[in-house]
């Protein structure tokens, strides 16, 4: 039931994603590059692994201090390689448990640190929004849009904001009372057996020692400075991508087309296929001011150089270190259940 539903939005989003478009322009499209630049794009589709990488080791320094920039990288790209191929964002759950068996770190610790790091993500992406959104008297050349599109995009990022905001409070409040949660925990999971209850609470325990960064608003606004190095670092790729293609456009611009294209990426699709797709489309042709069919040329040729890059590196990682796909895989199922 779960495939089927997956399988059915991922066709609903591709039919909008390929509706009324013109296939001669599009295949017309995709050849047009300056080989350079899209060279170069496809190495920045790799960066994001880099600077996520150097993120990632302010959270973990709470419970290992020295935790190798490699197995950092390693478990970045074997978990994207995941996500791409397997549908259910499974990448999401091997990343940090990949980490912590490479590294002996507490699996539920590791587990915390993504959940930060999402949430971060989250909240990046619509600060960036509203800072673009309140700067329009102030470069009018930015905005392609009309009016009633820029009130959809901040009703999108209020409730983008919202949700963040929640989610940072909830786990701050489950940092800082972590007992008494823990005692509720314990209390739900009566009617469990006792081994299964014990592991589940041992679990959540190590999840809320993830979330040490929190005894400190300094740690906070750090981890938020390095997000916004995450994120300039994603919209640079996109910009000498959009360039590749001679099509010149502010690197600020792009914020729109940014907050759309990772609200289309978070839906669990098989390799963002549909979501990813859609919501491109709609930031080029509606905040980019980009005709259809070069929107969906573009689309089709930045996903694949995303998906072929990071599976490439994913596997070479795999070999490296001796691991199949599956295993991996397994990894990530077995945490879910």
């Amino acid at each position: 039931m779960r495939y089927a539903i997956i399988l059915l939005l991922t066709a609903v989003f591709i039919y909008f994603f390929f509706k009324s478009v013109d296939w001669k322009d599009v295949l017309n499209n995709l050849t047009d590059v300056n080989p350079f630049l899209f060279g170069l794009a496809s190495l920045l589709s790799l960066f994001h692994m880099v600077t996520r990488s150097i993120r990632w080791q302010y959270l973990l320094r709470y419970e290992k201090k020295h935790v190798s920039l490699w197995s950092r990288f390693s478990a970045n790209g074997v978990g994207f390689t995941v996500n791409f191929i397997f549908p259910g964002r499974l990448g999401e759950l091997v990343r940090p448990l990949y980490l912590a068996q490479k590294e002996e770190i507490k699996k539920g610790f590791t587990v915390g640190t993504i959940v930060v790091e999402r949430i971060f993500d989250i909240l990046t992406n619509c600060l960036l929004l509203g800072f673009f959104l309140i700067s329009r008297p102030l470069f009018p050349s930015f905005y392609h849009a009309d009016e009633q599109a820029y009130s959809e995009l901040g009703s999108w990022g209020i409730a983008g904001l919202i949700l963040a905001v929640s989610l940072l409070v909830l786990i701050f409040v489950l940092y800082s009372f972590q007992e008494k949660a823990l005692s509720v925990f314990t209390f739900i999971l009566k009617p469990v057996p006792k081994k299964i209850a014990t592991k589940v609470i041992n679990i959540l325990r190590e999840f809320i020692e993830g979330l040490q960064f929190f005894r400190s608003i300094g740690n906070v606004f750090v981890y938020l400075l390095l997000s916004v190095f995450v994120w300039f670092g994603i919209i640079f790729f996109y910009w000498v991508f959009f360039m590749a293609y001679d099509v010149s456009l502010p690197y600020f611009s792009l914020i729109p087309f940014i907050f759309l294209t990772g609200a289309g990426a978070s839906i669990p699709t098989p390799g963002m296929v549909g979501g990813y797709h859609y919501f491109s489309r709609l930031g080029m042709t509606r905040f980019l001011n980009i005709g259809d069919s070069l929107a969906v040329s573009l689309t089709i040729v930045q996903h694949a150089v995303q998906l072929v890059m990071t599976c490439l590196l994913g596997y070479a990682i795999l070999w490296k270190e001796g691991l199949s796909l599956l295993q991996v895989k397994k990894l990530g199922e077995e945490k879910v259940q």
